[in-house]
């Protein structure tokens, strides 16, 4: 491993989530909210959950939350603050730990599934886009949502991550089979608050696919 890369195992996200404060922002991600904002309540599974900021926004408007990440700490930290902004929302929310190199949901159990900035090697991370398309029942929605590989043509960003980003292609072609409809599939553009002025503007790879229901065409 090079002296600029970085191992990101469960050691490293165990250790950053046992920092004092707040790793992220602890506001939900924005295109969740933009994508989620008008689908129905049901069950909901947040994968790679960490501090809880998107599953305390899903329960908070009425879904009943997974939230699954590898930290036993992010978890804590997790449930500790969705405890203390709203009970009733927390109530709503069950955290589990797994190591998503190796577990995978129950298939078509979930009404929305979202990853949000899940980067993991290869074949890992194709393995984890068909099981997280695989769990999405009839009617239910998946949203996939990462750093897109395109940013590392602008000035070498993030690229001793390379290995772990993605484009469009690389999302629809690990769910192709799972009879999903896909809805949206772009390379969105945005700024990046705090970020070197030459890198403000990144893009995100955005994917949004649903099943139909039984009995629908």
């Amino acid at each position: 491993m090079g002296a600029d890369e970085q191992l990101f195992d469960r050691t490293y996200w165990e250790d950053r989530y046992a920092a004092p404060g707040l790793a992220w922002s602890g506001d939900p991600n924005p295109v969740l909210v933009v994508e989620a904002t008008g689908l129905a309540p049901g069950r909901a599974l947040d994968i790679g959950s960490g501090e809880g900021a998107d599953a305390l926004w899903l329960a908070a408007r009425g879904w009943l939350v997974t939230g699954v990440d590898i930290a036993v700490n992010a978890l804590e930290k997790a449930r500790a603050r969705a405890e203390s902004v709203d009970q009733a929302a927390a109530d709503r929310i069950e955290w589990k730990q797994r190591d998503l190199t190796v577990w995978a949901p129950e298939p078509l159990s979930y009404d929305l599934v979202s990853a949000q900035f899940m980067h993991l090697p290869e074949p890992a991370r194709t393995t984890l886009f068909r099981a997280l398309a695989a769990a999405v029942a009839p009617g239910g929605t998946l949203l996939i949502v990462g750093h897109d590989v395109s940013d590392l043509d602008a000035g070498g960003h993030r690229a001793h991550l390379a290995e772990l980003m993605f484009d469009v292609g690389d999302v629809l072609a690990a769910i192709d089979g799972e009879s999903l409809r896909i809805e949206v599939a772009e390379s969105r553009a945005r700024e990046a608050a705090g970020e070197d002025p030459a890198k403000a503007t990144m893009r995100d790879v955005v994917v949004r696919a649903t099943r139909a229901l039984k009995g629908s065409h």
